[in-house]
């Protein structure tokens, strides 16, 4: 599969020989690669202020699912209107907080060379390196952004992580002098690992829920990062990574934080090195929208929903991806709550585990639902904000998965 992005053809040799396609890019020593880890990149238009990002180093830190004995790290500039240098780049291993442990820190190559020129609306990976990583460990990606035009960044606001920034190129450092912590993930979404028997990848394709909001920060504990866990731990599937392609705010049918889900699915999932299968929870936001209408086409209905997952699943099928339904999590309590929107959700629901769309259903709805009060979280879910699970209801979520779902 190459990637669903376009860019245009350039001169120069180092950046022609470093585009690679996601899942079956040649190495010297591996042929084909599974992520380990993602993320779901959108223009940035607010938070953190990343127009002041050129003559910095950005550290990065990644969750990884899976390990191997190489990686190779995907950098994007899929938003910006300008080609975005970047030079002196790393991967290390983690010593938390803004350092790396010694002696791991390996720098990396685009085509041999040390910097590289990513056109506008263009992903590129590195050249791979000989960095092994233990699956549920944390990479630490780090890489300098000399002084250049950048009208338009590239990144993912809600990392519920912290990362890094000095200033200056200081990117061999073991710890990032007179650092400041940042909340997103700027240039970079994803992480690649060889695959070995039995490799695999699952995307996860949601929302705030799946993005893990209200999850503790810097904790990994949201229901992607469970998931992997329950994975790592069962000697049969230890080999199955999770990729988190969750956005605060993003819808299925309309663009709102990011792109929407039908508009994603190919750079989320389609593009993933080594997916086959998908979990799709997506249709809150939508549904919220029905609360206070603020455009004609934020008049959706439980049908539209459904048209919109169905052709989500129906794109994973014809690429040999299974699709797996998850239902919609209660929402009784929550600011954007209406009675309207509650017959949609349930309506989809039903769909969802009725319809035969998908190749399996995980049933989210109930397992984090209160017996008593169904339209609400069960309390001991709630993030306190009744829209978002807090840590106990993202558990309750990964438990709810059945794993057999995963077998070949």
């Amino acid at each position: 599969m190459m990637l669903k992005r376009c860019f245009p053809v350039v001169a120069f040799a180092a950046l022609v020989l470093a585009f690679t396609a996601p899942s079956r890019a040649q190495s010297p020593t591996h042929s084909s690669w599974v992520g380990t880890w993602a993320t779901s990149p959108y223009l940035a238009d607010g938070g953190f202020n990343v127009r002041t990002l050129t003559g910095v180093t950005l550290r990065e830190i990644a969750h990884i699912s899976v390990g191997g004995a190489q990686v190779r790290i995907r950098f994007t500039n899929e938003f910006g209107l300008d080609p975005l240098t970047i030079s002196d780049a790393h991967a290390a291993l983690s010593a938390g907080g803004g350092s790396i442990q010694a002696g791991s820190d390996h720098a990396l190559t685009f085509g041999g060379a040390t910097s590289v020129n990513v056109p506008p609306g263009a992903a590129i990976f590195s050249d791979p390196v000989a960095l092994e990583v233990a699956p549920l460990s944390d990479v630490a990606v780090t890489f300098y952004l000399p002084p250049q035009i950048m009208r338009a960044e590239t990144y993912h606001g809600f990392a519920d992580q912290d990362n890094y920034l000095a200033t200056g190129d200081v990117a061999t450092a073991q710890q990032l002098p007179q650092s400041t912590t940042i909340p997103s993930w700027y240039f970079f979404d994803g992480i690649d690992v060889p695959e070995v028997s039995s490799s695999r990848a699952i995307v996860t394709l949601g929302d705030s829920i799946t993005d893990g909001a209200h999850s503790t920060h810097n904790a990994n504990l949201r229901w992607p990062d469970v998931l992997a866990s329950r994975m790592h731990d069962d000697p049969n599937l230890k080999n199955i990574s999770v990729l988190n392609e969750g956005i605060g705010g993003n819808r299925v049918l309309n663009e709102t934080t990011g792109p929407s889900a039908l508009s994603r699915i190919d750079r989320d999932v389609l593009a993933q090195s080594g997916v086959r299968y998908v979990i799709v929870l997506e249709s809150i936001n939508d549904i919220g929208r029905l609360a206070r209408l603020q455009t004609p086409w934020d008049e959706i209905t439980a049908q539209q929903l459904e048209m919109g997952l169905k052709q989500i699943a129906d794109a994973a099928h014809e690429h040999g991806i299974k699709a797996i339904g998850a239902t919609l999590t209660p929402y009784g309590g929550a600011n954007y709550y209406s009675d309207k929107g509650e017959e949609v959700r349930e309506a989809v629901n039903d769909w969802i585990r009725t319809s035969g769309t998908f190749d399996g259903v995980v049933d989210f709805d109930k397992a984090t639902r209160d017996p008593q009060n169904p339209t609400a979280f069960n309390p001991a879910c709630d993030s306190g904000d009744h829209l978002h699970p807090g840590d106990e209801g993202y558990k309750a979520m990964a438990n709810a998965i059945d794993l057999t779902l995963f077998a070949k």
